[in-house]
């Protein structure tokens, strides 16, 4: 039978993928191309001179002020090293010396870095000088309590950010499978909150109607709305200094000032840059882990990223580089007692019970995981290519089928429609979300 190629990238490589002659590619879906800023330390500066929702971070603070820097980890893709230069030397036009200022890694619940990693992460300069400390959400004695959200979120933050003098928060915003966008007060909770204030904000959206809030409005998002709650709760000052990157992972745009004011002043130009117009859904959707190649668990952004795409029914190929393996991801490290027939048949009563399951060995993000890849399956046939992926890691996930190789994946979906076929590509379904018509 005659084929068409279909392009997709795969680091600095190529995948050319042959699909079958009959299927008809009805859209290549690709983000936005917005300039990057001509020089990502100048932008930064920029955007610190004109601050959204709040004064001047060197009018907020002052000589002798205890100051928490609070950075996400390594699992964004946060140019911290710009953003942390341009902070300190706001912090040092204040008076504020740098013995004040205690950097603090928003681990949530991902594992704690040392001091080469903190050091990699701001930049040795920049780290020079500084405390720094990990959270830890599991020890009662390093959290304070400040209230609990209308929600029922109990707010337990890392003491040395619930009691500095003014906190700031670096990170970026990009689109988010649980909180439509990352950045803002996410760096706060669960970046730096107690594991059971994580596990109840997660769970808030373990339901059918906001399992998958990529890009949707924040109004809507009730794990959102809960966290920002949660994040106002503070006592000092929080002032966010947040990237937006283009999928190459240059610097666009930055926005700095109020948690909430900035923010949504750096959603706008996500948006723009990752929402992309789908008319309607599509019989076979094929996306690319590009450019969260780091590790399985940043690759499967791209299937949940573009799974609205895909019609109930159809097919979602993914392929995942994830260049490292598996990475920190805990539902691919432990077997479940049930076969993907079993999880079909009770998804529903799985479903329901999974907001108030106990996890044990496994993080409280993986509950949430866990509901969103049932819902996923029961829409779709998710057929994931991912070489570096083992095969004793490839059984612990029956919610999608591994094929070994691209053409696998394709004749998998081919035996679903083996005439004709509407076909979207989302080259960089890492970062890409579809806005349907």
């Amino acid at each position: 039978m005659a084929s068409q190629t279909l392009d997709m990238p795969w680091g600095r490589e190529t995948l050319s993928l042959r699909l079958p002659e009959s299927w008809t590619v009805a859209g290549i879906h690709e983000p936005a191309s917005l300039p990057p800023a001509p020089d990502a330390a100048e932008e930064v500066r920029r955007s610190l001179q004109q601050p959204f929702g709040m004064p001047r971070l060197r009018e907020l603070a002052r000589p002798g002020m205890r100051v928490a820097l609070v950075v996400d980890d390594g699992s964004r893709p946060t140019p911290a090293s710009v953003l942390v230069g341009g902070v300190l030397a706001e912090l040092e036009a204040a008076g504020v010396a740098r013995g004040d200022i205690t950097l603090v890694p928003a681990l949530g619940v991902h594992r704690p870095m040392n001091e080469d990693e903190l050091a990699a992460r701001v930049g040795p300069d920049n780290f020079a000088g500084l405390r720094w400390e990990n959270p830890d959400g599991d020890d009662p004695a390093r959290l304070a309590f400040l209230g609990t959200t209308q929600r029922g979120t109990p707010v337990r933050i890392h003491k040395t950010v619930a009691e500095a003098d003014v906190v700031v928060s670096v990170g970026c915003i990009e689109p988010h499978i649980i909180a439509s966008f990352g950045g803002g007060y996410k760096n706060i909770l669960p970046g730096v909150a107690s594991r059971e204030a994580i596990a109840h904000n997660h769970a808030l959206n373990c339901a059918p109607a906001t399992f998958n809030m990529v890009g949707q409005p924040i109004d809507r998002n009730p794990m959102r709305l809960d966290l920002e709650e949660a994040g106002r709760m503070l006592t000092p000052p929080v002032f966010i200094v947040n990237a937006v990157l283009d999928s190459r992972q240059q610097v666009v745009r930055v926005v700095s000032g109020d948690p909430i004011a900035a923010h949504r002043e750096g959603v706008r130009t996500s948006a723009t840059l990752y929402g992309v117009a789908v008319p309607a859904p599509a019989d076979v959707v094929i996306t690319d882990s590009n450019p969260m190649n780091q590790d399985l668990r940043q690759g499967v952004k791209a299937l949940a990223n573009t799974i609205r795409a895909v019609r109930r029914g159809g097919v979602l190929i993914t392929l995942v580089k994830a260049d490292e393996g598996v990475g920190v991801f805990g539902l691919a490290n432990r077997k479940l007692p049930l076969g993907r027939g079993a999880l079909r048949v009770l998804a529903p009563l799985l479903l329901k019970a999974i907001p108030k399951m106990k996890m044990r060995g496994m993080g409280e993000e993986d509950r949430f995981f866990l509901y969103f890849a049932l819902q996923a399956m029961r829409h779709a046939t998710l057929v994931i290519y991912a070489p570096t992926i083992p095969a004793e890691v490839r059984g612990n996930l029956p919610f999608v089928e591994f094929a070994d190789t691209p053409e696998a994946a394709i004749a998998h979906a081919q035996r679903r429609f083996p005439r004709r076929a509407a076909v979207r590509a989302f080259p960089h379904g890492g970062i890409t979300f579809p806005i349907l018509e």
